[in-house]
């Protein structure tokens, strides 16, 4: 499966503000900025694993939206396809959670320019020139009926071209409810265009309608699995992680891939204390589409998928920094001490 051309992100860029440490939003008045979205986290993650990864994003022409864009532009990622539309700059703010206490996401993401942009404003057959992959989640639906729209369009426009579309499920209750959307009738729509879809049973379950409630993780995994292969003609595998939650800091991490007959999994990692979760899963994402496009199998792909995730529980911010070097020194078990 190795592919050679650009691999084409497509969602909204945002601001992050998060308090410091371990504190509650605005218990000192202080906030950590730093830029991250779902589909910039791929794309930054692929631009530093070596791939021609192009971002593409409606932004609003101000101070934040230029510097969202030259934040891109740093990591490698081509930004030619980013538009610039009325609105405002989304935003989102995380208390980090410790211990027993959760982390806590607020979104402010109501009339940004992603999300009033016109569902047509992309031209789809011009962003996707030389490109031999598309990848968008389930975020960018959720941001409104506007995006929904869009990400419909251009989930279609690649899969016209003939490039591998991957689909991260990515659900988000808060943003969907916010706007009353369908998501189980508007995720459907999208997975059924995608050759890979990053999902775990819950998505699948929600998606069709049914349950998978089987005791033993493994068969629920293969049940749910054999549902969406069923139901969906052009997927060729699912791909997740299993997380076993100790407590905020401490967490067990596993990876699991599904084809029609044969199923993989990892090894399990233990994360303990881990720095900044948020982005595992686009890391995760992006280094599974890293050694699928590299031409690696399914076993090589998804190993170095989930290395690559817990390589990202110890960089702070959205975007997981951590180059192929870095990755395959922890899959080589190369030890902790200091590589001078």
């Amino acid at each position: 499966m190795a592919r050679r051309g650009a691999i084409v992100c497509f969602g909204e860029v945002l601001i992050r503000l998060s308090a410091p440490g371990h504190e509650l939003l605005l218990q000192s008045p202080q906030l950590k900025v730093c830029f991250g979205g779902a589909e910039a986290n791929v794309a930054v993650s692929l631009a530093r694993l070596g791939h021609d990864a192009r971002m593409v994003s409606v932004l609003p022409d101000n101070p934040l939206g230029r510097a969202a864009v030259e934040e891109l532009r740093k990591h490698g990622v081509g930004v030619a396809g980013v538009r610039t539309g009325p609105g405002r700059m989304g935003l989102y703010f995380l208390a980090p959670g410790a211990v027993k206490r959760a982390s806590e996401v607020l979104y402010d993401r109501a009339h940004s320019a992603f999300a009033e942009a016109a569902a047509d404003l992309i031209d789809w057959d011009a962003a996707l020139e030389g490109a031999d992959a598309f990848h968008l989640s389930g975020v960018t639906a959720a941001v409104g009926p506007r995006a929904a729209e869009a990400a419909l369009r251009a989930a279609k426009a690649a899969r016209r071209r003939g490039l591998s579309v991957s689909f991260d499920c990515n659900y988000r209750p808060k943003l969907w409810d916010a706007w009353k959307g369908d998501a189980p009738a508007i995720l459907k729509e999208l997975v059924g265009q995608a050759d890979t879809v990053f999902g775990d049973h819950r998505d699948i379950a929600m998606l069709l309608g049914g349950r998978f409630d089987q005791p033993d993780p493994e068969a629920r995994g293969r049940a749910a699995a054999d549902a969406a292969f069923e139901s969906f003609p052009n997927l060729e595998r699912l791909v997740h992680t299993t997380r076993t939650q100790h407590s905020v800091e401490h967490h067990d991490l596993t990876g699991h891939l599904y084809g029609p007959n044969e199923s993989w999994r990892t090894q399990t990692f233990p994360l303990w204390p881990i720095v900044d979760r948020i982005g595992g899963g686009d890391a995760f994402a992006a280094g599974v589409l890293h050694g699928l496009y590299g031409g690696a199998g399914e076993q090589a792909a998804l190993d170095f998928g989930l290395a690559a995730a817990c390589l990202k529980h110890t960089i702070p911010g959205d975007f997981n920094l951590a180059g192929e070097t870095d990755i395959r020194a922890l899959l080589d078990a190369g030890g902790l001490d200091v590589r001078r």
